[in-house]
């Protein structure tokens, strides 16, 4: 069996390449993107300019700014780089169908029997590194016959410690001198690979079947993917390159570095596994119907839709699944398109529930000089459960619940969101509180199921209009009881006076939790109906945090 070969891609700058994409102008000043770790705030990737004013990743962001006043920076953003490299992971399948990511910037691809196709390593290496040139991209590649060596060549080929010599040449100089040596170079003692400014050769990023270990001889220990602390430790010994560890005994580097060191060594080398695994492409919810004449009536446009959902259903129920989201594409002949969206309150892959939320959308189409290309995709999916009743009881209640057409609520809903939005439509749900305000709860009506387990009513009637507590002024002298029902009082620039009324009803607050609405104490509610007719719902706050008084809450009906 041949020798499975390795392509290890490395994007030394991508956080930074990818905001040059978006924004091009910052191409030309010096762009650092920084990372927040505990109070410490270094920069995570560099733009060419600003590794050209002598910044480094890894360096404190106080000591960056000091050497280059002039430097943008931006925060990282984990998730969406994360996005970017799937995006790249996706680009690299020209080269292999097995790719795996190596995060946080890196791609590790098996091109076993694919080199050929591309005119040899070398040649694919430069077809990946001109690719990347027309994207914005920095790229370093490593060819070897494992995943270790491959990723050790593309961020440490030709950049060796005996590369640059400290002092009189001597590889290990004692302590004394070192004062008086020319600097380490911190990649040397674990921190990140250099980012040098003239690649090495095609030759130095490829390791011959076969001579993993012979290339990996002159690197640095960090190209073996190991722990800064490690790192560091192994430097204080004295061993500092890849054949120096190799060297030792095993047992003795397994008892005081633990195994990970010695299986770092063996992946390296080819003697421990490491395969690639590839990640499982998502699945793709999306049909297609290209015409061979333009057309621009709706009719015809329906009849295309009606087409499209029979094989959209085919591929949800497939896996069990139902459109959420649907995204209409109508590419146009001029090279133009439209693309129309519309959510649905409950996932479905019927097609007699979505045909008429995809009519209601075409009065909004412009068709231009005709379209060619119908696309139907469903961006959002979700699980569609089959519901297991309850004996015989259940059974009959399922069956007719499907004879009274128990999704004409859900497909109310999506024609009302496709009209106004889903977000708009709103449907209440109890809440488990005695506080009038906390006792019912406002939900969207498209990612909730109706309520079925209402609380018992209260005793006392609840207002049909509920609003934030507004102050009511009694008419008269206080007297000797304040907390008495005023027989005037006035309200909204209103003077009303008292007919009759039912009450007091009294609420206290939730002792275990800090509500600012009621700190002014428990509550005695009273049902005002006024001598013009109003009936309204007063309180008395006896006052508690902040002083009470009286308030009115709500209105009947």
């Amino acid at each position: 069996m041949p020798n499975r070969r390795i392509l290890s891609l490395w994007f030394p700058r991508l956080a930074a390449e990818r905001l040059i994409r978006a924004e091009p102008a910052l191409a030309e000043v010096p762009l650092a993107v920084v990372r927040e770790s505990g109070n410490v705030v270094s920069l995570a990737s560099l733009s060419r300019t600003a590794s050209a004013a002598g910044l480094r990743p890894g360096q404190p962001l106080r000591d960056a700014q000091a050497v280059c006043p002039d430097l943008v920076t931006r925060l990282e953003r984990p998730a969406i780089e994360a996005g970017f490299l799937t995006v790249l992971r996706r680009w690299a399948g020209k080269f292999s169908p097995w790719i795996s990511e190596a995060p946080p910037e890196g791609l590790v691809v098996d091109i076993t029997g694919c080199a050929h196709l591309f005119g040899g390593e070398a040649g694919l290496m430069g077809e990946a590194e001109a690719d990347c040139a027309q994207l914005g991209l920095t790229v370093c590649a490593g060819v070897a016959d494992t995943v270790g060596a491959a990723w050790a060549l593309a961020r440490f080929a030709g950049q060796g410690p005996g590369a640059l010599r400290s002092g009189d040449a001597i590889d290990q100089e004692a302590y004394a001198t070192r004062a008086r040596a020319v600097k380490r170079r911190h990649w040397e003692r674990g921190g990140p690979p250099p980012l040098a400014a003239d690649a090495p050769s095609p030759e130095a990023r490829i390791a011959a079947p076969g001579m993993a270990r012979e290339a990996l001889a002159p690197l640095p220990l960090a190209a073996l993917r190991l722990p800064p602390k490690t790192t560091q430790q192994l430097a204080r010994l004295g061993l500092r390159r890849v054949e120096e560890l190799a060297a030792q005994p095993r047992a003795a580097l397994a008892r005081r570095f633990g195994a990970d060191l010695v299986l770092r060594l063996d992946q390296a080398f080819g003697t421990a596994p490491e395969p690639v695994s590839p990640a499982r492409p998502e699945p793709r919810y999306a049909v297609r119907l290209t015409l061979p004449e333009p057309i621009g009536l709706e009719p015809d446009l329906a009849a295309g839709i009606d087409r499209l959902l029979p094989a959209l259903e085919a591929r949800l129920r497939a896996r069990g699944m139902g459109a959420r989201r649907l995204r209409l594409h109508l590419l146009r002949c001029d090279h133009s398109a439209q693309v129309l969206e519309l959510g649905l309150a409950r996932p479905s892959a019927d097609p007699e529930r979505l045909r008429p939320l995809l009519r209601m959308k075409l009065a909004e189409v412009d068709a231009g000089d005709g379209i060619d290309v119908i696309r139907l995709v469903a961006t959002v999916t979700e699980p569609v459960h089959a519901v297991q009743h309850r004996g015989h009881a259940g059974a009959s209640a399922d069956a007719a619940a499907r004879l009274q057409n128990d999704t004409a609520l859900d497909d109310l809903i999506g024609r009302l969101g496709a009209r106004v939005g889903l977000e708009q439509i709103h449907r209440l749900h109890p809440g488990d509180s005695h506080v009038p305000e906390k006792a019912t709860q406002l939900r969207a009506a498209a990612w909730s199921a109706p309520a079925t387990d209402w609380p018992p009513r209260p005793t006392e009637p609840r207002p049909l209009t509920l609003f934030a507590p507004e102050f009511v002024t009694p008419s008269g002298p206080p007297g000797d009881r304040p907390a008495a029902l005023p027989l005037a009082f006035r309200w909204r620039r209103r003077q009303f006076a008292t007919a009759s009324a039912t009450g007091p009803e009294r609420i206290a607050p939730e002792w275990w939790l800090d509500e600012p609405a009621w700190r002014s104490g428990q509550r005695d509610y009273w049902q005002v109906e006024t001598a013009c007719g109003a009936r309204l719902w007063l309180f008395y706050a006896h006052g508690g945090a902040v002083s009470g008084g009286w308030f009115c809450h709500g209105r009947f009906a």
